[in-house]
């Protein structure tokens, strides 16, 4: 594979890792305040996907490494997460909810599931558009258990929709073991009978990549749906309130060992693994320095874009 590729790969997944540890750091400092929900151990997933795919995009709330692998700026994100007017959705979504039409970036939908539908109507006017990039919806495991969620792969297969599925299967949805709440761990087993079906090792951002970029040329050639399942294994609990308790220390071990980082390692040599951290910790500090500084939204625009012209005059 291409090096400047694997460069790019690394130095985004080592940049989400960094992001995610000073946002971590400032939730506890009370910078960041709300829902919090960690890519750590994930970035493999989040960046392998984000820079293989170029349609529209869908996401969870897990999404700040999605974010950055876009192209949204660590500064513009981390000021969202401390709720700031810089931030890129001016401070009103948080956590939860970076979105950037510019990018075909619909991400951090805080319903589980919920932004499943919205894909779908996508890619349908996409479809009905003639644009035939097509458009991916992430997801995880627990996800897979909502009715809209089988509603969504019925109507994209009935409908040849140029649709990605990309199921992010960590196996413990919020906090209960897969075993527990489904009949087979294997998520891909609820929809090969409606689309072919690609089951990749999402701690492997190489594999990650090939799998995506080869599921979106088969959407874009017009046979229809497809969908990948990435098997994960995230280091920190389902939000930062979660401590993470089901899980054994010896899991723990087992899961670390998986990390994306590591794999991808040996394919760079130490003098660029070094120039890459520095470059990296020095983009983490200038953003948080960013968030702080940025200002706060403004009281007079409180009620913006959640009124009209008319009831915004009433609620003032």
């Amino acid at each position: 594979m291409d090096k400047t590729l694997i460069q790019d790969l690394y130095y985004s997944m080592l940049l989400g890792r960094h992001f995610e540890y000073a946002a971590k750091e400032n939730y506890f400092q009370g910078n960041i305040s709300g829902f919090l929900h960690l890519d750590i151990g994930q970035e493999g997933l989040s960046v392998g996907s984000m820079k293989a795919f170029k349609g529209d995009v869908f996401t969870t709330y897990r999404e700040h490494v999605m974010a950055l692998s876009r192209g949204m700026s660590s500064k513009s994100v981390m000021a969202e997460l401390f709720g700031k007017i810089d931030g890129v959705s001016e401070g009103r979504g948080g956590s939860m909810h970076m979105f950037s039409p510019s990018l075909n970036f619909y991400g951090g939908d805080a319903i589980v599931g919920g932004h499943i539908p919205n894909a779908v109507g996508c890619a349908y006017a996409r479809k009905y558009q003639g644009i035939n990039t097509g458009t991916m919806v992430i997801f995880g495991d627990g996800a897979t258990n909502c009715g809209g969620f089988f509603e969504s792969i019925n109507i994209a297969s009935s409908q040849k929709l140029p649709l990605l599925f990309l199921c992010e299967n960590n196996k413990y949805a919020i906090g209960t073991h897969i075993d527990k709440v489904s009949a087979f761990s294997q998520q891909a087993k609820k929809v090969e009978a409606y689309m072919p079906t690609i089951e990749v090792d999402g701690m492997d951002v190489l594999a990650v990549y090939e799998a995506i970029s080869k599921a979106g040329e088969y959407i874009k050639e017009g046979k229809g749906p497809i969908f990948v399942e990435a098997m994960t294994c995230r280091f920190e609990g389902h939000s930062i309130s979660d401590a993470n308790k089901y899980r054994s220390s010896e899991e723990m071990q087992r899961c670390k060992k998986l990390d994306p980082l590591i794999k991808l390692k040996p394919l760079l040599e130490e003098d660029l693994l070094k120039k890459i951290e520095e470059q990296v910790i020095q983009e983490i500090e200038d953003a948080v320095a960013f968030a702080q500084q940025s200002p706060d939204p403004s009281l007079n625009d409180l009620y913006k874009y959640t009124l009209t012209e008319e009831g915004l005059k009433h609620a003032l």
